[in-house]
């Protein structure tokens, strides 16, 4: 598995956890973000990445760092 394959499956897994630790659907949260709720879903299992202006307001919005998101930190 290279690094950017790791990345992204870490990505995913986090993203998941903590919108079901807000008690977002998927749904909800595509709608906060102004993006479908397939692009969640495609986030979520790892399908496609979202661009990096997006991963600074995921991060801000579940008060957690870039690096957190990206698995680079715990």
């Amino acid at each position: 598995m290279s690094g950017q394959l790791s990345i992204n499956h870490i990505f995913s897994v986090r993203l998941k956890e903590l919108r079901l630790e807000k008690n977002l659907t998927q749904v909800r949260l595509a709608e906060v973000f102004f993006v479908s709720q397939s692009a969640i879903a495609d986030w979520e299992c790892g399908n496609s990445q979202t661009n990096f202006d997006t991963l600074v307001k995921l991060a801000k919005f579940f008060e957690v760092s870039t690096d957190y998101l990206l698995g680079l930190e715990e």
